[in-house]
C-alpha cells in the first residue's frame, strides 16, 4: 500500500472517519471522507443484533456467503483511493462468514491492481460448539437456559474486544475485517495500535470506547436520527454527511464532519447519540472496559466540532456477551388501504373481518398484531372507543377520526409454520374482494422469525485468531 500521510505520532491526533452505522448504511459519505477528510482510518460498523443470525442462516444456505451483503459495493467505492492515500480500513462487515469477506476483498483489490495490500480476518466470535455444550447456561433477557431454546439454536457469537484486530495492525494489515466484534472495539484498537496504549489503563480505554460509541452509528451524531422540524431543526439532511473523531494521545478528542457536508454536529447531538442504548451512564459495560461516561463534558470548540473529555473505566468484564440466535417461527403479514370518504369505519370493519377469520382457523400461534397504521399502530391503544391519533394532533383534532380520508390496515401473526404465516398473508389478499369497499394496494409477506437471547461466556472460553487473505 502506498502510504501518503503521516503517522499519528507525527501529527499528534489520529483522525478515525465512520464509514457506516449500520448494515444499509449509505455509501456516498464514506468516499467523501476518504477525499476529503484528511483521515488515516476508515471504520464500517455494520452489525446489529439479529444481524450475524440471518447471516448464519445465509451462509448455511450457501457456503460463500453469510457477509454484510454491501460489501462488495463499499470497498469497491472506497479501496482504490484508501489504498493510494494509505487509509486502513476496519470493519465488521464479515458478519458470519469473515473468512468469505476476507477474500472477496482480496479478489476485488486483485482486480484492480491493488497489489501489496494487506488483508486480514478475525476470527474466533464463532462459538457456537461451546454454547451447545452448555445447556446450562442462563439467558440474560428471560427466564431459561441455552437448553430450554432445543434444537433451535442456529447461531452464538461473542462480542470480541480489539485485541483481534490491534495484532492484525501490529502485522501491517491495510484492511482488518471481523465478525461479531464490540463496537466501540473497532475504534479502541487503532487508538491502542497507534499511541501505544497500555489495554489495562482503563481510563485511556473508556476514553477510546467513548469515541467508538460516539462514532459508531455514523449520522446519527451528525444530526440523523435527531431531526425533529421545528423542535430540533438539522440543516442539509438530504446531503448528510458522516462524522470525523480527531482523538489525541491522552484520550481527549473531538467530533467533527467535513465543511460543506449536511448535518450538524452539536453539544445536543452528541449528548442524545452518547446516551443511546446506554442503561447507566457511569457503567457502560463492553469487552474492552466497563465505561463510565456520567462526567463526560461535551463543548462546543468550533463550528461542528465538538470536544470530549472526561471518561473514566474500570476493569474489563471477565465475561463476554454472546448473542444466541434461534428459530422462533414465522411471521405472516399483510396490509391494504382504504381511502376516500368514510375511510377509517371502513378499514375498523376491514380487522374485525380479518381478526374474526383469523381466529376461526387458529392459524396464529403467537401474537398477533391488527392495527390502523397513523390511527393505533405506535400509540397502542389508541383506536375504537377512545379516539384517534388524529384527535389528539394539531390542526387535526377538530376534524374528528371520521373525517381521515385514507388509512392503511395492517395485519401481522406469529405462527409455528411456515404454511401458517402464508394462510395469514393470504386472508389479507383476499380482502380485495371479501371486505369493506375500495380496499386496495395489498402487500403481502411470510418471514421467518430469528430471534436473539443472550448469555455471558468466560472470556478464557473466546480465542480471537487472525490470518491473511492473499492479495
Amino acid at each position: 500500500m502506498v502510504t501518503l500521510q503521516a503517522s499519528a505520532s507525527e501529527r499528534g491526533a489520529l483522525r478515525i472517519g465512520s464509514g457506516a452505522g449500520f448494515a444499509d448504511d449509505r455509501i456516498e459519505p464514506a468516499v467523501q471522507l476518504v477525499e476529503s477528510g484528511d483521515i488515516q482510518y476508515l471504520v464500517f460498523e455494520c452489525l446489529a443484533e439479529r444481524s450475524v443470525a440471518l447471516a448464519e442462516l445465509e451462509r448455511r444456505r450457501d457456503p460463500a456467503r453469510g457477509y454484510n451483503p454491501w460489501l462488495a459495493d463499499r470497498m469497491t467505492a472506497v479501496l482504490p483511493e484508501c489504498a493510494r492515500r494509505g487509509i486502513r480500513v476496519i470493519t465488521n462487515m464479515g458478519a458470519a462468514n469473515p473468512r468469505a469477506a476476507g477474500a472477496l476483498v482480496a479478489e476485488l483489490a486483485r482486480a484492480r491492481g491493488l497489489r501489496g495490500l494487506s488483508v486480514a480476518v478475525v476470527t474466533g466470535d464463532d462459538v457456537l460448539d461451546r454454547i451447545l455444550e452448555r445447556p446450562d447456561l442462563p439467558l440474560l433477557e428471560r427466564e431459561g437456559t441455552v437448553g430450554s431454546l432445543g434444537d433451535r439454536v442456529v447461531s452464538a457469537h461473542a462480542y470480541l474486544g480489539c485485541e483481534g484486530i490491534t495484532h492484525a495492525l501490529s502485522q501491517g494489515a491495510d484492511v482488518v475485517i471481523t465478525g461479531r466484534v464490540a463496537d466501540p472495539s473497532l475504534y479502541i484498537a487503532p487508538l491502542v495500535h497507534e499511541f501505544g496504549w497500555d489495554t489495562s489503563d482503563w481510563d485511556l480505554i473508556a476514553k477510546g470506547a467513548c469515541a467508538g460509541h460516539l462514532m459508531e452509528c455514523g449520522a446519527q451524531v451528525m444530526g440523523g436520527y435527531f431531526a425533529d422540524p421545528g423542535h430540533k431543526d438539522v440543516p442539509g439532511l438530504a446531503d448528510l454527511g458522516f462524522p470525523i473523531a480527531e482523538v489525541h494521545p491522552d484520550g481527549t478528542f473531538t467530533i467533527s464532519k467535513l465543511p460543506g457536508s449536511g448535518g450538524l454536529v452539536t453539544p445536543a447531538t452528541c449528548t442524545e447519540q452518547l446516551l443511546y442504548e446506554v442503561h447507566d451512564p457511569s457503567a457502560y459495560p463492553s469487552a474492552d472496559v466497563v465505561a463510565d461516561f456520567s462526567e463526560v463534558r461535551l463543548d462546543e470548540s468550533g463550528h461542528d466540532t465538538v470536544l470530549v473529555r472526561g471518561a473514566r473505566g474500570r476493569r474489563r468484564p471477565d465475561d463476554l456477551k454472546v448473542s444466541v440466535g434461534y428459530r422462533d417461527g414465522f411471521t405472516g403479514e399483510g396490509q391494504i388501504s382504504y381511502a376516500g370518504p368514510n375511510a377509517l369505519p371502513r378499514a375498523r370493519l376491514a380487522l374485525d373481518v380479518l381478526r374474526a377469520r383469523i381466529e376461526k382457523q387458529g392459524i396464529a400461534s403467537g401474537a398477533a398484531r391488527y392495527e390502523l397504521i397513523g390511527v393505533d399502530a405506535v400509540s397502542r391503544g389508541i383506536g375504537p372507543g377512545t379516539g384517534s391519533a388524529c384527535d389528539l394532533r394539531p390542526g387535526l383534532g377538530t376534524a374528528g377520526p371520521d373525517r381521515l380520508n385514507e388509512v392503511r390496515v395492517r395485519v401481522a401473526a406469529r405462527t409455528d409454520t411456515e404454511d401458517g404465516a402464508r394462510r395469514i398473508a393470504h386472508e389479507v389478499s383476499a380482502m380485495w374482494l371479501n371486505g369493506p369497499a375500495g380496499g386496495g394496494g395489498v402487500v403481502t409477506s411470510v418471514t421467518e422469525r430469528i430471534a436473539i437471547a443472550s448469555v455471558f461466556l468466560p472470556r478464557s472460553d473466546v480465542t480471537p485468531s487472525v490470518t491473511f487473505a492473499e492479495v
